[in-house]
């Protein structure tokens, strides 16, 4: 699954990132400790141009009798998005990104019991869209409820020493065909949503406090040292 993620970069340049319209901005500040529940920043594409604004991770779908559903659908498996009846509709109509520069994960220790929270970034540290998906729920009072979903795939080689399931990064390149609202091409969609290529990732312990949602700040994403042998990281990052 993909539960906590990062995004830390300024408002300015998650809009040139995204070539969003300026005209659409919205709050921003960076976030080291993204949690289900939470509002987060989405882009979609009006047919005419990007827009940002911010979804409550965990999709509640159009039929959901109260929107404590979301709580369970904080991610969409890749294999079965296009069957399952809360995503099907959106899958094919409502698409968004979900930019992010890192998430973690938690590995299991030698000790098969406890575990290490592990960031997950690209090589380059560059920051990169999560393929989600929205929906607008009516709440009983008539208030509109915007919230999305990440899709979750199989891990890579890098991944699959630390969880089971990673968040679909595409490639730039696929970003506009995933927000094309006049997209419809099922089989297109879902070839996309694959294993980000392992040799350009790279993982990482950070502490354990990032399980904590209280817990937002720039120490979040430092690489954790063990001072009591030679200084280098614990456990060596995973290339």
């Amino acid at each position: 699954m993909c539960g906590r993620y990062t995004i830390t970069i300024s408002l300015e340049e998650l809009l040139l990132r995204f070539h969003i319209d300026p005209a659409f901005p919205l709050y921003h500040r960076p976030r080291y400790n993204v949690a289900p529940g939470q509002l987060v920043p989405a882009i979609v594409n009006d047919g005419q141009r990007n827009r940002i604004g911010e979804l409550k991770w965990g999709l509640v779908p159009q039929w959901a009798k109260d929107e404590t559903i979301g709580s369970k659908m904080i991610n969409a498996r890749a294999e079965t998005v296009a069957e399952k009846p809360a995503y099907r509709i959106p899958l094919e109509r409502k698409r968004c990104l979900v930019p992010a520069d890192g998430f973690y994960e938690w590995k299991k220790k030698d000790d098969g019991k406890s575990k290490q929270p592990m960031r997950i970034i690209l090589k380059d540290g560059a920051t990169f869209a999560m393929a989600g998906l929205y929906e607008i729920w009516t709440t009983p009072d008539g208030r509109k409820l915007s919230t999305c979903t990440i899709i979750t795939t199989a891990p890579n080689r890098l991944m699959a020493d630390i969880h089971d399931r990673m968040p679909v990064i595409l490639r730039p390149e696929q970003e506009t065909v995933w927000l094309d609202r006049g997209m419809r091409d099922t089989s297109r969609l879902l070839d996309m949503l694959k294993p980000y290529p392992a040799e350009e990732m790279r993982a990482y312990p950070v502490a354990s406090g990032v399980g904590n949602v209280n817990n937002d700040g720039p120490e979040c994403v430092n690489e954790i040292f063990d001072t009591a042998a030679t200084g280098k990281p614990r456990g060596s990052a995973i290339e």
